[in-house]
């Protein structure tokens, strides 16, 4: 599948990139990255990013699914769901299904598409209650992929992502590193060669954690992120709300060292009109 002249990654915080800090306030994250990688030797190379902290399924498969759709790129990612399998109740086989349909518009254009797996969450303390649904959610997602020809990225199986030192603070989003480990996993998939390998085991821990620092950092982790999170559910409020995606057309991917600071975010229904303009 290698050769690419254009990409647009539709999600959520995943791909948007969270916690994989620009010094503009902004994300780069395992799209971007993946991005600058298929861009290389490609000077007409094109990138958008839709995706947007906070997003539901349903959001994404009504605000930027259709914009994929009508610019037809090379390659479209897709990483949705998450948001909604986490909730208490939720209907991990109804989201399964909403995300097929998504699935089966990019293929039934002709356009590749390449959506990812939830890691395994056996090594994350107090998140590892959610296994059960996403290894679910995954079965489903493996299907899927196979139904329609789509490329799946295992992150699930990539067992540098078990390590602590993969997750930020959160718990929720990947550090930088594990960003760079997911982008060359998603170019090996594609069948796009990189120099380094994503399997590198991380360098021996100087710290070992105790129970007692591991309780500790539990507290914390549930005051600064836990709690917050259930407010904005309870409120319907997202962390995107307010937000608009950080590369909302397709355009050339400038070199980092030329990014300028972000500037004032637009509202979200300024995402509507760029599909008006693209179709």
């Amino acid at each position: 599948m290698y050769g690419f002249d254009s990409y647009v990654a539709i999600g959520d915080s995943f791909t948007e990139g969270l916690n994989d800090d620009l010094p503009d306030g902004t994300f780069r994250g395992w799209a971007d990255r993946l991005a600058e990688i298929l861009a290389e030797g490609r000077p007409d190379f094109q990138y958008a990013n839709l995706a947007l902290r906070g997003k539901m399924l349903d959001e994404i498969l009504e605000e930027q699914l259709p914009i994929a759709l009508a610019v037809k790129p090379d390659l479209v990612t897709l990483c949705a769901g998450g948001n909604d399998i986490i909730v208490p109740g939720a209907d991990v086989d109804a989201v399964a299904a909403r995300l097929e349909a998504g699935v089966a518009k990019l293929r039934e254009a002709g356009i590749p598409v390449l959506i990812f797996n939830g890691p395994d969450t056996k090594y994350l303390s107090v998140m590892h209650v959610l296994r059960g649904k996403v290894g679910i959610y995954n079965a489903h997602l493996w299907a899927i992929a196979d139904r329609h020809g789509a490329k799946m990225v295992d992150m699930w199986a990539m067992a540098p992502l078990h390590d602590r030192r993969a997750w930020s603070d959160d718990r929720l989003h990947f550090t930088p590193e594990a960003h760079r480990r997911i982008a060359l996993r998603a170019a090996e998939v594609l069948g796009v060669p990189v120099a380094d390998d994503w399997r590198e085991p991380w360098p021996a821990s100087e710290q070992p954690s105790t129970w007692i620092t591991s309780r500790r950092s539990d507290l914390e982790w549930t005051k600064a992120h836990l709690l917050p999170w259930i407010r904005r559910q309870l409120k319907g409020e997202s962390m995107g709300d307010g937000l608009s995606p950080k590369r909302p057309e397709l355009a050339p991917l400038l070199p980092l060292e030329q990014i300028e600071p972000a500037g004032v975010a637009l509202p979200a229904k300024d995402l509507r009109e760029i599909h008006h303009h693209a179709s």
